[in-house]
């Protein structure tokens, strides 16, 4: 039996993840954290997809301990979301040592469960300039989890080379472009949907959708190389 662990937010990239796992696993383990983040209505959102999809289980693990250590624009209230980088290069919502943990306890739940393939829907292509979204941070963290725990296990990014537009395409690929256009939450300033319009992350979705919708057929001819690479 095939069993994988998706790392989910609730958000777009980790529920276009989400509904492609379903239909290739026999069994799908989701997996949320709460870290204190700027609006906890995304593990409702959560919740509420991984009920509606119908996943194998769904567990919500607090790692509120993050939040203590990791000052961002996503763990204070007080620190409004900027379009500008910071002194060293990153954008103020980068929460340092984020996919680290959550790798770090994906991999764990997956042993645990006797899955060997965790799930996450980061992306090098279209990114906010977090270095815990690069390739090369997967494969090293992927090795290190194979070394500590002495046992078979991939990470797998499906959306590591996509663009927004090809993500989009690949939601629409599984009929579920509604679902992830009108339930899911990405927006920093915690709108479902179509969000603010304002914030960072609501830019780089909303031109990624625009993309798609107006160039479909191009869009959807980019993923299907991409797919046979």
């Amino acid at each position: 039996m095939k069993k994988a662990v998706v790392v989910f937010s609730g958000g777009q990239d980790s529920t276009t993840c989400l509904v492609q796992a379903l239909q290739e696993f026999d069994e799908v383990h989701a997996i949320t954290f709460d870290y204190g983040q700027r609006h906890k209505l995304e593990i409702e959102v959560a919740q509420a997809l991984t009920k509606k999809l119908g996943v194998t289980a769904h567990k919500v693990l607090d790692v509120g301990l993050l939040n203590e250590l990791a000052i961002s624009s996503l763990t204070r209230d007080d620190i409004p979301v900027s379009h500008e980088l910071q002194e060293n290069g990153l954008p103020n919502s980068f929460v340092p040592g984020r996919n680290i943990l959550f790798l770090t306890l994906a991999g764990i739940y997956a042993y645990q469960i006797g899955a060997h393939t965790v799930i996450t829907g980061v992306c090098e292509t279209d990114f906010s300039g977090y270095p815990d979204c690069r390739n090369d941070f997967i494969q090293a963290m992927n090795s290190a989890l194979v070394k500590g725990m002495d046992r078979e296990l991939e990470i797998r990014t499906p959306l590591m080379w996509l663009n927004k537009a090809e993500t989009w395409a690949l939601a629409d690929q599984y009929q579920s472009l509604d679902l992830v256009r009108n339930e899911t939450l990405t927006c920093y300033n915690g709108i479902i949907g179509d969000g603010c319009g304002d914030c960072p992350a609501c830019h780089l979705r909303k031109a990624g959708l625009n993309d798609y919708l107006d160039n479909r057929a191009a869009v959807i001819e980019s993923l299907k190389q991409k797919n046979n690479q």
